[in-house]
Formats: structure tokens, C-alpha cells, sequence
């Protein structure tokens, strides 16, 4: 075989990469970091485990990946509303939540990863860990701006009124789904809001 004949090594290697991380994504959202294995994401993706130990050092860092990932989504769904309503920081989040609570009721919906990983994780300083909480201080920080340009009396108090509702959602919604207290995150937050910002 020749050199221009044999397959190459370094796409055949990001393939497998590629799929032990959406696999582990996968697998970690819908059952929770520590209940998930090496063996199962392997198997799943169906390459090694050197081929997982080639491009993670550990399960740890895999799960921080996981995270960072997963953070990158949340940040492009919670930010798109800004396209249709550029000034209109009150029209971006009631988007953003609308969206969520359809999302909440669905069969399935697993809450936050990021949410999640502190619950599994509340001590320490597992990689996972420090990605999820600096999400949430992100989030928080973002709507307490939200709340300024919102005009309300006490910004920090209506952030987190906020987050203490997104927390809520994420948490609810995979309690009780369909019918539950998830469907009433809009109308509570636009009350919440009302009673800072009138």
C-alpha cells in the first residue's frame, strides 16, 4: 500500500473524537455524569478506549468538555432573542423563556446540564463543577444588566428573582413536565418583572 493509498490518520482520529464527545453529551444529559461510565461511552461511540484516552486525558475532562460545550449552546439560545429585539432587554428574556418552558414540558427534557452538574458535583473542584458554576455567575450577572435596562428599582433583586425562576423551570420541568409549573414561567415572570420595573 502506498502513502497515497492509506487512509489518513488525522481525520479518522477527529471522526472518533467527535463521536466520543457527542456521545458522552448525550449519555451525561440524559443520565447524569457519575451514573455514566468510560465503558458505556466507549461502547456507545463505538471506538477504545485509547481512542478516548487520545483525546481526553480522563472521564473529568471529558465531562468538563461536555460542559463548555453545552454552555456554548445555552449562551447562543439565551442571546439570539437580541437579533429581533436589540433595545429591548424585557422582549429578549420573555423570548428566551418562552422558549424554555416549551422546552420544560416536553417528555424527555432533562433540565440543565450546567444545573445539573452542580447538583451531582456540590463540593470541590471538579472540572465540571467550575465550568457550571461559572456559567451561573455569568447568567446572573448578564440579568442583572438585563434588569437595569429594564429600568428596574433594584436590579440585583429582580436578577435574582429571575434566576431563581430559570432554576425553577430547569427543575420543575423534569418533575412534572406537561401541565406542571414550568407552563407558567412567562406569566410569573412578566408579574415579577411588572412589580420592579411599575
Amino acid at each position: 500500500m502506498t502513502a497515497k493509498d492509506a487512509p489518513p490518520k488525522a481525520p479518522s482520529k477527529l471522526r472518533a473524537a467527535e463521536r466520543i464527545r457527542q456521545t458522552a453529551s448525550e449519555l451525561f444529559y440524559r443520565q447524569g455524569i457519575r451514573a455514566v461510565g468510560v465503558d458505556e461511552i466507549v461502547t456507545s461511540a463505538g471506538v477504545t478506549k485509547p481512542s478516548l484516552y487520545r483525546s481526553y486525558a480522563s472521564k473529568d475532562d471529558l465531562a468538563a468538555q461536555y460542559l463548555r460545550d453545552y454552555e456554548t449552546d445555552f449562551w447562543a439560545i439565551f442571546e439570539a432573542p437580541r437579533a429581533e429585539h436589540p433595545t429591548d432587554a424585557r422582549a429578549q428574556l420573555i423570548a428566551y423563556m418562552t422558549g424554555l418552558a416549551q422546552r420544560a414540558t416536553h417528555d424527555h427534557y432533562r433540565g440543565c446540564g450546567l444545573t445539573n452538574a452542580v447538583v451531582e458535583y456540590p463540593h470541590g473542584d471538579h472540572p465540571a463543577l467550575e465550568v457550571a458554576r461559572a456559567n451561573k455567575r455569568a447568567l446572573r450577572a448578564r440579568l442583572v444588566d438585563m434588569s437595569q435596562a429594564m429600568g428596574a428599582r433594584d436590579p440585583d433583586q429582580l436578577a435574582d428573582g429571575l434566576l431563581l425562576l430559570l432554576e425553577g423551570t430547569y427543575a420543575s420541568g423534569q418533575m412534572f413536565g406537561k401541565g406542571g409549573p414550568a407552563g407558567s414561567l412567562v406569566a410569573v415572570a412578566q408579574a415579577l418583572i411588572d412589580a420592579q420595573v411599575n
